[in-house]
């Protein structure tokens, strides 16, 4: 009596355990339609604007006018606003976009590799070097993340010597002057991304190394550094995309002298803002060189942005 008293409750545990197991695995299949449903509804909502511009690329400047991109049927279509835009017909710079690309490629990639150079030195500093202070002045850089760079216009300005013609350097309309802007504002997210990620990397490694006879400059350049590929690679398509599309610093910067792509498709709309047609098409082909350089890294990006989140 007392073992089938026993027994019997733990029957009706597994029995009712089993149901409910039935149960989690009958719901799961319907939360992930539902789920699927709802980012399908937010993916067709985030890319409707993007279908209408590259309808709008492709329309008449009478048609861009007069009626919206969605009352597309029935319409005349072109490709002549990518060659207009290409060759600058209707830039006001002067300058067609192929001369506008070569100005931002000259910013770009200097821009994006000058910050990863000198911040990975710096991580690796504060991850393998001891210095008094280590963690005060990392944390002084990670506050630098809050900076905006429109508080700092007027300060960099006095220092090129643009506000008081009688100090600064005097680099102002120059690819260097926007080189420096970019770098000093990317660095404080450049070593707080690199710093945490060379904080994962084994640290007997290194003191093998070291054991070795090896200097912190063989170990940077031999050990740290390829293995630091992949916070190399993420933080490379945060700058170089941030840069690429950036306005105002080039703008300012740089000048009217080297304008950059994002002046050029200002320049599209024309004397009387008519021209969004080849804004559109000016917008694909600027749009090229940042999808094709995130499709070839994105293999890092998530990899080197979640590296030191946990330990």
């Amino acid at each position: 009596m007392t073992s089938s008293t026993q027994v019997t409750p733990t029957i009706v545990t597994t029995r009712g355990a089993s149901a409910a197991s039935t149960a989690m695995k009958t719901a799961r299949p319907k939360r992930r339609v539902l789920l699927t449903a709802i980012l399908g509804v937010v993916s067709v909502l985030w890319l409707l604007p993007v279908v209408g511009l590259l309808i709008t690329s492709f329309r008449t400047t009478t048609d861009a006018q007069t009626s919206g991109w969605w009352t597309v049927l029935g319409k005349s279509f072109t490709v002549e606003n990518y060659a207009n835009a290409l060759s600058g017909a209707t830039s006001g710079t002067g300058q067609s976009l192929g001369s506008e690309f070569f100005n931002t490629i000259a910013i770009v990639l200097p821009a994006t590799i000058l910050p990863l150079m000198f911040a990975a030195f710096a991580a690796y500093g504060f991850t393998f070097l001891e210095f008094k202070g280590r963690e005060v002045y990392f944390a002084l850089v990670v506050g630098l993340l809050v900076v905006p760079v429109q508080i700092a216009l007027v300060p960099v300005l006095q220092t090129y010597g643009t506000i008081t013609k009688a100090t600064g350097i005097q680099i102002i309309g120059s690819y260097p002057a926007a080189w420096i802007v970019h770098s000093s504002f990317a660095l404080p997210l450049c070593i707080f991304i690199l710093r945490n990620y060379m904080s994962t990397l084994p640290n007997a490694l290194v003191e093998a190394a070291r054991v070795d006879g090896a200097s912190h400059f063989q170990i940077f350049w031999r050990l740290i550094m390829p293995m630091s590929i992949p916070a190399l690679a993420s933080f490379a398509i945060f700058q170089f995309i941030w840069v690429w599309n950036d306005y105002l610093v080039s703008f300012i910067f740089a000048g009217t002298t080297n304008p950059v792509l994002q002046v050029g498709l200002l320049a599209l709309k024309g004397q009387y803002n008519q021209g969004w047609n080849l804004v559109a098409a000016g917008s694909f082909v600027v749009m090229i060189i940042p999808l094709i350089v995130f499709f070839s890294l994105q293999r890092f990006f998530v990899r080197g942005l979640t590296a030191g989140s946990v330990k």
